[in-house]
């Protein structure tokens, strides 16, 4: 019994050791690491998004009001940098990543990754609230998926603009909305001002969204955001909704494409000009002070101070 006991005692011990000893799988490529961090972050953004905007819909009033569909995308967004900050800078935003690489805070040939990654964590969350959803849409829409209407549904998974908006005034819309998101980012990361809190930044940056939600959103649903648009776009597309997704509001789909490339290369490019450029050098004792500060820090502190320079 004695020598059965202290056997086991063995095997359980060897396989402690194997287990410390065992090498972990992890991805050497960057950019698979870097696809793989902004597709899932994306994915978590637009599944707490596109969700609460099924559960205000469906629910005809007795799951929430807008103001939920706000903070679903608000709380999303805090999530998603959560998931993805420290590896992608948790972009999640086609307008981010592409105003990143007019400023040079991401080279030109990442873009093309960022923007799959986007598209494809955008599509997948609308697949799956699509199935979560399914008998609920049907339930509310008796079957009959239609883009505009009393019951129209495809406003759960794309935007589209108010009747009584232009395609003009919508393009405004976009670029003054995308706009003003860019320029609070830079304001957030910008060292030398008032940046977000070390560790703050997934929830001061979901507050931004949240804001533009609540004071820029009745126009056109505030899309801000090229990729979050046309990935459930292309999904409704395919699910049954039709080319009428297309050719909606006066063919608008485009919009939330082109307007938020503009209005985030203007509304960062305002930041930099009126207060970033005009920052007065650091005083001996400023330099010193950043330099004990740089002295002190630990790499993952000095991620956490910069990583908003790259994420939404």
């Amino acid at each position: 019994m004695k020598d059965l006991v202290q056997s086991v005692e063995l095997g359980v011990s060897q396989r402690k050791r194997v287990n410390v000893t065992q090498p972990r799988v992890w991805l050497k490529n960057e950019i698979v690491r870097v696809g793989l961090a902004e597709c899932l972050c994306t994915y978590v953004m637009m599944a707490f998004g596109l969700g609460s905007v099924a559960q205000v819909v469906t629910g005809q009033g007795a799951f929430g009001q807008y103001l939920s569909i706000n903070l679903g995308f608000g709380l999303g967004v805090a999530m998603g940098v959560h998931v993805g900050g420290k590896v992608s800078g948790a972009h999640m935003n086609a307008a981010v990543s592409f105003t990143m690489c007019t400023f040079g805070r991401l080279g030109w040939k990442m873009l093309p990754l960022y923007v799959f990654a986007q598209f494809l964590g955008s599509f997948l969350a609308a697949a799956t609230i699509y199935a979560v959803y399914y008998e609920a849409i049907f339930d509310y829409c008796g079957g009959n998926l239609t883009v505009t209407g009393v019951k129209a549904t495809a406003g759960i998974f794309a935007t589209y603009p108010a009747p009584y908006l232009s395609l003009m005034a919508g393009f405004v819309d976009q670029v003054f909305g995308t706009a003003m998101l860019l320029l609070c980012l830079m304001a957030l990361s910008d060292q030398k001002n008032k940046p977000a809190a070390a560790g703050s930044e997934p929830v001061v940056v979901g507050l931004l969204v949240l804001l533009i939600g609540i004071s820029l959103g009745s126009n056109s649903g505030y899309a801000i955001n090229p990729t979050r648009d046309i990935g459930p776009r292309i999904f409704t597309a395919i699910a049954g909704w039709g080319a009428d997704v297309f050719r909606a509001g006066n063919g608008w789909w485009w919009v939330p494409i082109v307007a938020p490339l503009i209005g985030g290369v203007l509304g960062a490019g305002v930041y930099k000009a009126l207060v970033e450029l005009h920052h007065p050098p650091l005083s001996e004792q400023g330099e010193r002070v950043v330099k004990d500060f740089e002295e002190e820090t630990t790499p993952l502190e000095k991620q956490e101070n910069i990583f908003a320079n790259e994420c939404v």
